[in-house]
């Protein structure tokens, strides 16, 4: 018999959100529909002001959005009382690009506060936050100062102060933004470790590639506040159908700058070893191309991320080309939109 499939703890449904002002009116939101399975790693990825912050404080009703359903955990979170929406977003943890941490309080009060303000007697709540320090690596910088800590350590009291109340839900809003990469790689890694080992659903919204690409399994795309595209990270980025996905892709605008009449996206998705392709390409064709874009990795010696080159005037080498790469097992397409 077929598994069930598990019910969404997430579900968006139509919703939209505008604001109005003296002269106009803002749609922030316009018709979003998403689910957002229990358990996974799910990204929300757009350029500024796309809407992405927006739709995390409608997901938690810190905003009310103008129309539309929001259901957590099977409930309909417009239906519910202000006591009762209090109650559900004890059950969504959420941490910020800027930490948003008490300056008065240690680490330790830090992470105690939202226990003591769900009525928590102190020294469960002071047991509570021993564990989770320990959790993100800070046990011993429990009686620290958000003033006497590094980027990273203020991120991971933040996490650690999110996890307090046992969430079923950790809401990221650009939570890596204010780091440097190492410190970011720290709390992706943390991150992953979190969702592993207490089973949490966690939402990434970002504006950087990278990060969906590091640990989540699925992305939505959001654009002009709409849900561009959505689907498995690897399909939405290797195989971009809107032109939202596509200027996500090969961001900046940087293919745009090259008027190229042929150009070849060329994906690496781990099915072949990390080796000089373009290179053996080039001297296998006897003609150079010129590298418009490139974002790849080498991981356990197979080649991640992809490629974008232009190709020679000549219909014939550039055909040997296509079919150069195509059998070196990787994904080649032609490149005809402007990207950016």
């Amino acid at each position: 018999m077929a598994a069930v499939p598990e019910k969404p703890i997430i579900e968006i449904r139509s919703l939209s959100k505008t604001y109005k002002t003296d002269t106009a009116e803002i749609h922030a939101l316009n018709g979003i529909d998403l689910s957002i399975r229990k358990g996974e790693i799910f990204g929300i990825i757009g350029m500024s002001g796309a809407g992405k912050s927006t739709l995390v404080r409608c997901i938690n009703m810190l905003e009310k959005p103008t129309s539309g359903t929001v259901l957590f955990d099977g409930r309909d979170l417009s239906k519910l009382t202000d006591a009762e929406v209090r109650g559900a977003r004890r059950s969504m943890g959420m941490i910020f690009q800027q930490f948003n941490l008490l300056m008065q309080r240690t680490a330790e009060g830090n992470v105690c506060f939202p226990l003591e303000i769900a009525g928590v007697k102190k020294e469960k709540a002071k047991a509570r936050a021993s564990q989770l320090l320990e959790l993100v690596g800070l046990s011993d910088r429990r009686d620290s100062y958000p003033s006497q800590l590094s980027g990273g350590q203020k991120q991971r009291v933040a996490i650690a102060r999110a996890l307090a109340t046992d969430p079923k839900v950790l809401l990221c809003d650009e939570a890596t933004s204010a780091l440097d990469p190492t410190t970011t790689k720290s709390i992706l890694a943390l991150l992953q470790d979190i969702n592993r080992r207490l089973g949490i659903t966690i939402v990434v919204i970002t504006h950087e590639m990278g990060i969906i690409e590091a640990i989540c399994g699925r992305v939505a795309i959001i654009s002009d506040s709409r849900i561009a595209e959505c689907g498995r990270v690897e399909d939405v980025f290797f195989k971009p159908k809107t032109e939202a996905a596509r200027r996500l892709v090969c961001p900046e605008g940087r293919v745009d700058r090259f008027r190229s009449s042929r150009r070849m996206r060329i994906v690496f998705d781990g099915s072949s070893a990390f080796e000089p392709v373009i290179a053996n390409m080039v001297l296998a064709c006897g003609k150079p191309v010129n590298i418009l874009y490139a974002d790849t990795k080498n991981i356990g010696g197979k080649a991640f991320g992809q490629m974008v080159v232009q190709l020679p005037e000549e219909r014939d080498t550039a055909r040997k080309m296509f079919e150069y790469i195509r059998s070196r097992g990787l994904t080649a397409e032609e490149v005809r939109e402007n990207v950016g």
